[in-house]
């Protein structure tokens, strides 16, 4: 998403997508003082003068709240398939991270402690609060080929999109797509869904599983990735519904809701936002694992972020403190994605995992955040 697996995932707009199944409850934690503003020392973000949307802040590890209490065995697992594609933000570390594979937790907390700098994040005027949404990697049945009962299609990107003079320009809005044959007969259906809705939540977030009957009747689970857009602006169908004054919850659950009571209305209600996705096919290497981000490192279900790539750079370990009736965390992340709602200093979607339990708590996470980011000492 996210590469553009976020892009849309954006589609988080509003709060309105959101998230997964916790494999475990999060912890209750105190409450979260707001940090003293304006900091006494501001830092530049590490190795890329273009990260201008945050202030960086170092502070002492004392200053992360539930620091002391974390447990660094679930992720370290993560942490090591970030090294897999690293980035500058985390090239150097990954030696250390890599040896501590085999090494117990205190040996872990106190290389974490000697080698990096926690700097807490905050917006150019001094804000260090920020919001909180999630996203998901949704699943759905299809079939190869069109039959009764599933007749939404998903379409692989036309060659006037991926290449010739019109690359890179608006093609055929959403509505175009939808209603003109003149138009359907320039794209290749990968796959048909039973649902619209079901449609519209895979070009909002951007990829996705399906379990698809093939013409022969067998079953198999494959992905479905963001391949390309028709290069329109995206316009969040849920805020089309406020402003209509059709709704006030405009969480996803909310949103699929109105679209369910009013499946006369709906096409129009698509047709607000004239972006469209298209998709390729790809094997599932690791059921256990997501969608690749915007690094190209498989996202970790509640560990991996979507972040302004002009706040943090991808690649980022991060310490994530969150505080709302979805979700209450104190726990280290990695900046693995990005999304074209994803913007700000202390902005950030967490990846929920796959499913529909993921799907659940992707749509109403939309809370408090606030955000360290690590540097690597001097």
């Amino acid at each position: 998403m996210r590469k553009p697996l976020l892009l849309l995932l954006s589609g988080v707009i509003l709060g309105m997508l959101t998230s997964c199944a916790v494999r475990q409850a999060p912890r209750p934690v105190p409450p979260i003082a707001a940090p003293a503003q304006p900091a006494p020392e501001v830092g530049r973000p590490p190795q890329d003068q273009a990260l201008t949307a945050s202030e960086w802040v170092p502070v002492p590890w004392s200053d992360l709240p539930g620091w002391r209490d974390a447990a660094l065995e679930p992720v370290w697992g993560v942490l090591l398939r970030n090294c897999e594609r690293p980035t500058a933000a985390v090239a150097a570390a990954c030696p250390d991270i890599r040896r501590l594979s085999i090494a117990d937790a205190s040996e872990r907390r106190a290389w974490m402690e000697n080698y990096w700098q926690p700097h807490r994040l905050q917006s150019h005027s001094g804000q260090a609060q920020g919001l909180l949404t999630a996203y998901y990697e949704p699943e759905f049945d299809a079939m190869r080929s069109r039959r009764p009962g599933f007749e939404v299609p998903l379409y692989a990107p036309p060659p006037a999109v991926l290449s010739g003079p019109t690359r890179n320009q608006p093609w055929h809005s959403r509505e175009a797509i939808d209603t003109r044959p003149d138009v359907q007969a320039q794209l290749q259906p990968l796959a048909w869904l039973a649902d619209p809705v079901d449609a519209l939540v895979l070009h909002i977030q951007g990829s996705g599983r399906l379990r698809i009957t093939e013409d022969d009747g067998r079953v198999r689970e494959v992905a479905i990735r963001f391949a390309a857009t028709n290069n329109w602006p995206y316009r969040s169908v849920g805020r089309a519904l406020l402003d209509a004054r059709e709704l006030t919850d405009a969480s996803w659950p909310g949103i699929r809701q109105w679209l369910n009571r009013n499946p006369q209305r709906r096409q129009s209600v698509f047709w607000t936002n004239p972006r469209y996705v298209f998709f390729k096919e790809s094997p599932i290497v690791d059921p256990e694992v997501g969608p690749p981000g915007a690094q190209g490192v498989p996202l970790s279900a509640m560990r991996s972020i979507a972040v302004d790539p002009k706040s943090v750079p991808y690649g980022s370990l991060l310490w994530l403190v969150t505080q709302g009736p979805q979700l209450n965390l104190q726990q280290l992340v990695l900046a693995q994605d990005t999304g074209s709602a994803i913007v700000g200093a202390v902005r950030a979607d967490l990846f929920a995992g796959t499913g529909p339990k993921a799907g659940e708590l992707a749509g109403r996470v939309k809370q408090p955040l606030w955000l360290w980011a690590f540097k690597p000492r001097p």
